[in-house]
Protein backbone atom coordinates (compact mmCIF):
# COMPACT_ATOMS: atom_id res chain seq x y z
CA UNK A 1 0.00 0.00 0.00
CA UNK A 2 1.01 3.55 -0.51
CA UNK A 3 -0.07 5.71 2.35
CA UNK A 4 0.00 9.40 3.19
CA UNK A 5 1.31 10.14 6.66
CA UNK A 6 2.50 13.71 6.70
CA UNK A 7 0.21 15.04 9.43
CA UNK A 8 0.87 12.37 12.06
CA UNK A 9 3.63 14.15 13.97
CA UNK A 10 1.63 17.35 14.25
CA UNK A 11 -1.21 15.83 16.26
CA UNK A 12 -1.63 14.07 19.56
CA UNK A 13 -0.67 10.39 19.61
CA UNK A 14 -4.20 8.94 19.70
CA UNK A 15 -5.83 11.39 17.29
CA UNK A 16 -2.83 11.29 15.00
CA UNK A 17 -2.84 7.52 14.91
CA UNK A 18 -6.42 7.29 13.71
CA UNK A 19 -5.91 10.17 11.30
CA UNK A 20 -3.00 8.21 9.91
CA UNK A 21 -5.23 5.16 9.53
CA UNK A 22 -7.82 7.23 7.67
CA UNK A 23 -5.19 8.64 5.34
CA UNK A 24 -3.87 5.15 4.77
CA UNK A 25 -7.33 4.00 3.80
CA UNK A 26 -8.08 6.83 1.38
CA UNK A 27 -4.88 6.66 -0.62
CA UNK A 28 -4.18 2.95 -0.61
CA UNK A 29 -7.32 2.17 -2.57
CA UNK A 30 -7.50 5.25 -4.73
CA UNK A 31 -6.47 3.35 -7.85
CA UNK A 32 -9.43 0.96 -7.67
CA UNK A 33 -9.63 -2.72 -8.57
CA UNK A 34 -10.54 -3.99 -12.03
CA UNK A 35 -13.03 -6.59 -13.27
CA UNK A 36 -12.24 -8.67 -16.34
CA UNK A 37 -14.61 -10.97 -18.21
CA UNK A 38 -13.12 -14.24 -19.42
CA UNK A 39 -14.58 -17.11 -21.43
CA UNK A 40 -13.50 -20.67 -20.75
CA UNK A 41 -14.25 -23.26 -23.42
CA UNK A 42 -15.12 -26.09 -21.08
CA UNK A 43 -14.64 -29.66 -22.21
CA UNK A 44 -16.16 -30.86 -18.93
CA UNK A 45 -19.35 -28.85 -19.33
CA UNK A 46 -19.43 -28.96 -23.13
CA UNK A 47 -20.06 -25.22 -23.36
CA UNK A 48 -18.44 -21.81 -23.11
CA UNK A 49 -18.45 -20.48 -19.53
CA UNK A 50 -18.27 -16.74 -18.84
CA UNK A 51 -16.13 -15.87 -15.82
CA UNK A 52 -15.71 -12.56 -13.97
CA UNK A 53 -12.36 -11.84 -12.30
CA UNK A 54 -11.92 -8.90 -9.95
CA UNK A 55 -8.35 -8.00 -9.02
CA UNK A 56 -7.45 -5.81 -6.02
CA UNK A 57 -6.42 -2.18 -6.25
CA UNK A 58 -2.78 -1.89 -7.23
CA UNK A 59 -2.66 -5.37 -8.78
CA UNK A 60 -1.37 -4.02 -12.10
CA UNK A 61 1.61 -2.23 -10.54
CA UNK A 62 2.62 -4.48 -7.64
CA UNK A 63 4.01 -8.00 -7.60
CA UNK A 64 1.91 -9.35 -4.75
CA UNK A 65 0.07 -12.67 -4.73
CA UNK A 66 -3.46 -12.98 -3.38
CA UNK A 67 -5.82 -15.65 -2.05
CA UNK A 68 -8.83 -16.31 -4.28
CA UNK A 69 -12.55 -16.27 -3.55
CA UNK A 70 -14.60 -18.40 -5.96
CA UNK A 71 -18.25 -17.40 -5.94
CA UNK A 72 -21.34 -18.90 -7.56
CA UNK A 73 -23.95 -16.47 -8.92
CA UNK A 74 -20.93 -14.27 -9.57
CA UNK A 75 -22.67 -11.64 -11.68
CA UNK A 76 -25.30 -11.09 -8.98
CA UNK A 77 -22.89 -10.77 -6.05
CA UNK A 78 -19.64 -9.42 -7.50
CA UNK A 79 -20.22 -5.72 -6.77
CA UNK A 80 -21.27 -5.89 -3.12
CA UNK A 81 -18.82 -8.67 -2.25
CA UNK A 82 -15.88 -6.83 -3.84
CA UNK A 83 -16.83 -3.71 -1.87
CA UNK A 84 -17.09 -5.75 1.34
CA UNK A 85 -13.63 -7.20 0.78
CA UNK A 86 -12.16 -3.79 0.04
CA UNK A 87 -13.78 -2.33 3.17
CA UNK A 88 -12.58 -5.11 5.46
CA UNK A 89 -9.08 -5.14 3.99
CA UNK A 90 -8.84 -1.38 4.26
CA UNK A 91 -9.64 -1.65 7.95
CA UNK A 92 -7.11 -4.40 8.58
CA UNK A 93 -9.68 -7.16 9.07
CA UNK A 94 -8.60 -9.42 6.20
CA UNK A 95 -6.26 -9.66 3.24
CA UNK A 96 -7.26 -8.43 -0.19
CA UNK A 97 -8.55 -11.15 -2.50
CA UNK A 98 -8.89 -11.94 -6.15
CA UNK A 99 -12.60 -12.64 -6.67
CA UNK A 100 -13.69 -15.11 -9.34
CA UNK A 101 -17.40 -14.85 -10.07
CA UNK A 102 -19.10 -17.71 -11.95
CA UNK A 103 -22.28 -16.59 -13.73
CA UNK A 104 -24.95 -19.16 -14.50
CA UNK A 105 -25.87 -20.96 -17.68
CA UNK A 106 -28.12 -23.58 -16.08
CA UNK A 107 -28.17 -22.79 -12.38
CA UNK A 108 -30.26 -25.73 -11.17
CA UNK A 109 -28.19 -28.22 -13.16
CA UNK A 110 -24.85 -26.94 -11.90
CA UNK A 111 -25.58 -26.30 -8.25
CA UNK A 112 -27.73 -29.27 -7.21
CA UNK A 113 -25.92 -32.51 -6.28
CA UNK A 114 -28.89 -34.83 -6.86
CA UNK A 115 -32.00 -35.13 -8.99
CA UNK A 116 -35.17 -33.49 -7.79
CA UNK A 117 -37.70 -35.72 -6.09
CA UNK A 118 -41.33 -35.36 -5.11
CA UNK A 119 -44.36 -33.85 -6.85
CA UNK A 120 -42.41 -30.86 -8.25
CA UNK A 121 -39.53 -32.88 -9.70
CA UNK A 122 -40.72 -32.25 -13.27
CA UNK A 123 -39.97 -28.54 -12.83
CA UNK A 124 -36.24 -29.34 -12.57
CA UNK A 125 -35.45 -31.73 -15.42
CA UNK A 126 -31.72 -30.86 -15.58
CA UNK A 127 -30.99 -31.06 -11.83
CA UNK A 128 -28.18 -33.12 -10.35
CA UNK A 129 -25.06 -31.84 -12.10
CA UNK A 130 -23.08 -30.47 -9.15
CA UNK A 131 -20.32 -33.10 -9.39
CA UNK A 132 -19.73 -32.22 -13.03
CA UNK A 133 -19.71 -28.51 -12.21
CA UNK A 134 -17.28 -29.10 -9.35
CA UNK A 135 -15.03 -31.01 -11.74
CA UNK A 136 -15.13 -28.02 -14.10
CA UNK A 137 -14.06 -25.74 -11.27
CA UNK A 138 -11.29 -28.09 -10.13
CA UNK A 139 -9.83 -29.14 -13.48
CA UNK A 140 -10.50 -26.14 -15.74
CA UNK A 141 -11.38 -22.97 -13.86
CA UNK A 142 -8.87 -23.09 -11.00
CA UNK A 143 -5.93 -24.03 -13.27
CA UNK A 144 -6.85 -21.19 -15.64
CA UNK A 145 -6.94 -18.66 -12.80
CA UNK A 146 -3.73 -19.94 -11.22
CA UNK A 147 -1.94 -19.87 -14.59
CA UNK A 148 -2.90 -16.30 -15.44
CA UNK A 149 -3.07 -14.54 -12.07
CA UNK A 150 -0.72 -14.15 -9.12
CA UNK A 151 -2.39 -16.29 -6.47
CA UNK A 152 -1.60 -17.64 -3.04
CA UNK A 153 -2.41 -21.27 -2.24
CA UNK A 154 -5.57 -20.34 -0.35
CA UNK A 155 -9.07 -20.69 -1.81
CA UNK A 156 -12.49 -19.72 -0.49
CA UNK A 157 -15.80 -20.92 -1.95
CA UNK A 158 -18.99 -18.90 -1.43
CA UNK A 159 -22.51 -19.67 -2.56
CA UNK A 160 -26.12 -18.66 -1.84
CA UNK A 161 -29.28 -20.79 -1.83
CA UNK A 162 -28.53 -23.54 -4.38
CA UNK A 163 -25.01 -22.08 -4.28
CA UNK A 164 -24.96 -22.64 -0.51
CA UNK A 165 -26.07 -26.22 -1.10
CA UNK A 166 -23.24 -26.56 -3.61
CA UNK A 167 -20.72 -25.15 -1.11
CA UNK A 168 -21.73 -27.76 1.47
CA UNK A 169 -21.55 -30.46 -1.21
CA UNK A 170 -18.03 -29.33 -2.14
CA UNK A 171 -17.01 -29.38 1.52
CA UNK A 172 -18.09 -32.98 2.06
CA UNK A 173 -17.01 -34.43 -1.31
CA UNK A 174 -13.81 -32.50 -2.11
CA UNK A 175 -12.85 -31.09 1.32
CA UNK A 176 -9.23 -30.23 0.38
CA UNK A 177 -10.14 -28.29 -2.77
CA UNK A 178 -10.95 -25.15 -0.80
CA UNK A 179 -9.62 -23.84 2.49
CA UNK A 180 -12.80 -22.05 3.58
CA UNK A 181 -16.49 -22.13 2.74
CA UNK A 182 -19.30 -19.57 3.03
CA UNK A 183 -22.70 -21.24 2.58
CA UNK A 184 -25.52 -18.69 2.70
CA UNK A 185 -29.11 -19.96 3.04
CA UNK A 186 -28.07 -23.43 1.82
CA UNK A 187 -30.98 -25.32 0.26
CA UNK A 188 -30.29 -28.43 2.32
CA UNK A 189 -33.93 -29.47 2.08
CA UNK A 190 -33.29 -30.34 -1.59
CA UNK A 191 -34.06 -33.88 -2.69
CA UNK A 192 -35.34 -35.09 0.69
CA UNK A 193 -32.31 -33.62 2.46
CA UNK A 194 -29.90 -35.89 0.59
CA UNK A 195 -26.89 -33.57 0.98
CA UNK A 196 -27.78 -32.82 4.60
CA UNK A 197 -27.70 -36.53 5.40
CA UNK A 198 -24.31 -36.90 3.70
CA UNK A 199 -23.05 -33.87 5.62
CA UNK A 200 -24.19 -35.37 8.92
CA UNK A 201 -22.20 -38.52 8.17
CA UNK A 202 -19.16 -36.51 7.09
CA UNK A 203 -19.20 -34.43 10.26
CA UNK A 204 -19.51 -37.57 12.36
CA UNK A 205 -16.82 -39.65 10.65
CA UNK A 206 -14.16 -37.15 9.54
CA UNK A 207 -11.24 -36.96 11.98
CA UNK A 208 -9.23 -33.95 10.79
CA UNK A 209 -9.69 -31.04 8.36
CA UNK A 210 -7.97 -27.65 8.32
CA UNK A 211 -10.89 -25.64 6.99
CA UNK A 212 -13.37 -22.98 8.03
CA UNK A 213 -17.11 -22.93 7.36
CA UNK A 214 -19.52 -20.05 7.85
CA UNK A 215 -23.17 -20.79 7.17
CA UNK A 216 -26.23 -18.61 7.65
CA UNK A 217 -29.96 -18.30 7.16
CA UNK A 218 -32.40 -15.42 7.08
CA UNK A 219 -35.99 -15.44 8.32
CA UNK A 220 -36.85 -18.52 6.25
CA UNK A 221 -39.37 -20.83 7.88
CA UNK A 222 -40.36 -24.17 6.42
CA UNK A 223 -38.22 -26.95 5.00
CA UNK A 224 -35.12 -24.82 4.39
CA UNK A 225 -35.20 -23.54 7.98
CA UNK A 226 -35.75 -27.01 9.41
CA UNK A 227 -32.81 -28.38 7.43
CA UNK A 228 -30.58 -25.54 8.59
CA UNK A 229 -31.37 -26.32 12.24
CA UNK A 230 -30.42 -29.97 11.68
CA UNK A 231 -27.19 -28.92 9.96
CA UNK A 232 -26.31 -26.63 12.84
CA UNK A 233 -26.97 -29.43 15.32
CA UNK A 234 -24.66 -31.72 13.37
CA UNK A 235 -21.95 -29.05 13.34
CA UNK A 236 -22.27 -28.64 17.11
CA UNK A 237 -21.55 -32.35 17.60
CA UNK A 238 -18.57 -32.64 15.27
CA UNK A 239 -15.14 -33.43 16.69
CA UNK A 240 -13.11 -32.75 13.53
CA UNK A 241 -9.64 -31.55 14.49
CA UNK A 242 -8.68 -28.25 12.88
CA UNK A 243 -12.20 -27.55 11.60
CA UNK A 244 -13.65 -24.16 12.55
CA UNK A 245 -17.26 -23.25 11.93
CA UNK A 246 -19.96 -20.73 12.71
CA UNK A 247 -23.70 -20.85 11.98
CA UNK A 248 -25.88 -17.77 12.33
CA UNK A 249 -29.52 -17.00 11.65
CA UNK A 250 -30.72 -13.45 11.00
CA UNK A 251 -34.43 -13.02 11.78
CA UNK A 252 -34.44 -9.49 10.29
CA UNK A 253 -33.13 -10.66 6.87
CA UNK A 254 -34.91 -12.61 4.15
CA UNK A 255 -33.63 -15.14 1.63
CA UNK A 256 -32.35 -12.41 -0.67
CA UNK A 257 -31.08 -9.74 1.70
CA UNK A 258 -29.13 -12.15 3.90
CA UNK A 259 -26.30 -12.46 1.36
CA UNK A 260 -24.52 -9.14 1.88
CA UNK A 261 -24.50 -9.45 5.65
CA UNK A 262 -23.42 -13.09 5.45
CA UNK A 263 -20.51 -12.37 3.13
CA UNK A 264 -19.31 -9.70 5.55
CA UNK A 265 -19.54 -11.96 8.60
CA UNK A 266 -18.38 -15.01 6.69
CA UNK A 267 -15.17 -13.28 5.65
CA UNK A 268 -14.73 -12.03 9.20
CA UNK A 269 -14.94 -15.66 10.34
CA UNK A 270 -12.47 -16.87 7.72
CA UNK A 271 -10.04 -14.12 8.76
CA UNK A 272 -10.69 -14.33 12.48
CA UNK A 273 -7.64 -13.04 14.35
CA UNK A 274 -6.21 -11.27 11.29
CA UNK A 275 -6.08 -7.80 12.84
CA UNK A 276 -3.03 -7.00 14.93
CA UNK A 277 -3.86 -6.19 18.59
CA UNK A 278 -3.87 -2.56 19.72
CA UNK A 279 -3.42 -0.82 23.03
CA UNK A 280 -7.03 -0.18 24.17
CA UNK A 281 -6.09 3.15 25.80
CA UNK A 282 -4.02 4.73 23.02
CA UNK A 283 -5.08 2.80 19.94
CA UNK A 284 -1.41 2.14 19.14
CA UNK A 285 -0.28 -1.15 17.65
CA UNK A 286 0.92 -3.42 20.44
CA UNK A 287 4.47 -4.71 20.47
CA UNK A 288 5.96 -2.49 17.79
CA UNK A 289 7.69 -3.99 14.77
CA UNK A 290 8.66 -7.17 16.65
CA UNK A 291 5.07 -7.67 17.73
CA UNK A 292 3.88 -7.22 14.16
CA UNK A 293 6.40 -9.75 12.84
CA UNK A 294 5.32 -12.30 15.46
CA UNK A 295 1.65 -11.69 14.68
CA UNK A 296 2.09 -12.23 10.96
CA UNK A 297 4.19 -15.32 11.54
CA UNK A 298 1.20 -16.81 13.37
CA UNK A 299 -1.03 -15.87 10.43
CA UNK A 300 1.46 -17.52 8.08
CA UNK A 301 1.14 -20.75 10.04
CA UNK A 302 -2.66 -20.53 10.11
CA UNK A 303 -3.19 -19.78 6.41
CA UNK A 304 -0.36 -21.91 5.07
CA UNK A 305 1.54 -19.36 3.01
CA UNK A 306 4.00 -16.59 3.77
CA UNK A 307 2.23 -13.43 4.93
CA UNK A 308 4.59 -10.45 5.36
CA UNK A 309 3.77 -7.52 7.58
CA UNK A 310 1.87 -5.11 5.30
CA UNK A 311 3.64 -1.96 4.20
CA UNK A 312 0.93 0.24 5.66
CA UNK A 313 1.12 -1.41 9.06
CA UNK A 314 4.91 -1.06 9.20
CA UNK A 315 4.51 2.58 8.27
CA UNK A 316 2.06 3.10 11.10
CA UNK A 317 4.52 1.57 13.55
CA UNK A 318 7.30 3.81 12.24
CA UNK A 319 5.25 6.95 12.76
CA UNK A 320 4.18 5.64 16.14
CA UNK A 321 7.86 5.52 17.09
CA UNK A 322 8.51 8.92 15.54
CA UNK A 323 5.66 10.55 17.45
CA UNK A 324 7.04 9.06 20.67
CA UNK A 325 10.47 10.54 20.09
CA UNK A 326 12.09 7.20 19.26
CA UNK A 327 13.93 8.26 16.12
CA UNK A 328 16.32 5.31 15.93
CA UNK A 329 13.45 2.82 16.16
CA UNK A 330 11.48 4.80 13.58
CA UNK A 331 14.39 4.81 11.13
CA UNK A 332 14.99 1.08 11.58
CA UNK A 333 11.29 0.39 11.00
CA UNK A 334 11.10 2.52 7.86
CA UNK A 335 14.29 0.85 6.56
CA UNK A 336 12.65 -2.55 6.90
CA UNK A 337 9.75 -1.26 4.79
CA UNK A 338 12.18 -0.14 2.09
CA UNK A 339 13.73 -3.61 2.07
CA UNK A 340 10.39 -5.39 1.76
CA UNK A 341 8.59 -2.94 -0.55
CA UNK A 342 11.31 -1.40 -2.77
CA UNK A 343 8.87 -0.33 -5.50
CA UNK A 344 6.72 1.79 -3.20
CA UNK A 345 7.32 5.53 -3.34
CA UNK A 346 5.88 6.07 0.10
CA UNK A 347 8.41 3.91 1.98
CA UNK A 348 11.25 6.14 0.77
CA UNK A 349 9.30 9.28 1.60
CA UNK A 350 8.62 8.06 5.14
CA UNK A 351 12.24 7.06 5.76
CA UNK A 352 13.30 10.46 4.42
CA UNK A 353 10.99 12.20 6.86
CA UNK A 354 12.45 10.26 9.76
CA UNK A 355 15.99 11.23 8.70
CA UNK A 356 14.94 14.86 8.27
CA UNK A 357 13.36 15.01 11.72
CA UNK A 358 16.54 13.51 13.12
CA UNK A 359 18.65 16.27 11.56
CA UNK A 360 20.12 14.12 8.77
CA UNK A 361 18.91 16.10 5.78
CA UNK A 362 21.80 14.87 3.62
CA UNK A 363 20.38 11.32 3.93
CA UNK A 364 16.78 12.49 3.53
CA UNK A 365 17.10 14.42 0.25
CA UNK A 366 18.07 11.49 -2.02
CA UNK A 367 15.28 9.40 -0.52
CA UNK A 368 12.76 12.15 -1.24
CA UNK A 369 14.08 12.16 -4.79
CA UNK A 370 13.60 8.39 -5.04
CA UNK A 371 10.03 8.75 -3.79
CA UNK A 372 9.37 11.43 -6.39
CA UNK A 373 10.74 9.22 -9.19
CA UNK A 374 8.71 6.17 -8.18
CA UNK A 375 5.61 8.26 -7.61
CA UNK A 376 5.71 9.47 -11.19
CA UNK A 377 6.60 6.04 -12.55
CA UNK A 378 3.64 4.31 -10.92
CA UNK A 379 1.13 7.19 -11.05
CA UNK A 380 0.99 7.28 -7.26
CA UNK A 381 -1.87 9.51 -6.02
CA UNK A 382 0.65 11.21 -3.69
CA UNK A 383 3.24 11.85 -6.40
CA UNK A 384 2.83 15.62 -6.11
CA UNK A 385 3.43 15.46 -2.36
CA UNK A 386 6.60 13.41 -2.84
CA UNK A 387 7.83 15.89 -5.44
CA UNK A 388 7.15 18.87 -3.17
CA UNK A 389 9.01 17.17 -0.32
CA UNK A 390 12.05 16.63 -2.52
CA UNK A 391 12.10 20.24 -3.72
CA UNK A 392 11.79 21.52 -0.17
CA UNK A 393 14.53 19.22 1.16
CA UNK A 394 16.85 20.08 -1.70
CA UNK A 395 16.39 23.81 -1.09
CA UNK A 396 17.05 23.40 2.64
CA UNK A 397 20.16 21.35 1.91
CA UNK A 398 21.44 23.96 -0.54
CA UNK A 399 20.85 26.72 2.00
CA UNK A 400 22.66 24.72 4.70
CA UNK A 401 25.68 24.14 2.44
CA UNK A 402 25.77 27.83 1.50
CA UNK A 403 25.66 28.81 5.17
CA UNK A 404 28.68 26.56 5.87
CA UNK A 405 30.70 28.20 3.10
CA UNK A 406 29.95 31.70 4.41
CA UNK A 407 31.23 30.91 7.88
Amino acid sequence: MRIATRSFSRTSTTVGFFLLLALCCSSAFAQGGGITKLTIKSNVMGEDRPILVRTPAGYDVNKLKYPVLYMTDGDAHMAHTASTIEFLARNGRMSELIVVGIPNTDRTRDLTPTKAVGPNAAQFPTAGGADKFLKFIETELIPEIEKNYRVQPYRILAGHSFGGLFAVHALITRPELFNSYVAVSPSLQWSDEATLKRAEEFLKERKELNATLFTSLGNEPGDIGDAFVLFKQALAKTQIKGFEWEAQQFPDEDHGSVVLRSHYLGLRKVYEGWQMPRNPQTGELAGGLKGAEEHYQKLTQKFGYSIPVPEGLVNQIGYQYLAGGKSDEAIATFKSNVEHYPNSANVYDSLAEAYEKSGMLDLAAPLYEKAQTLGKQYNDPNAAVFGANYVRAKEKLTQAEAAKKNK
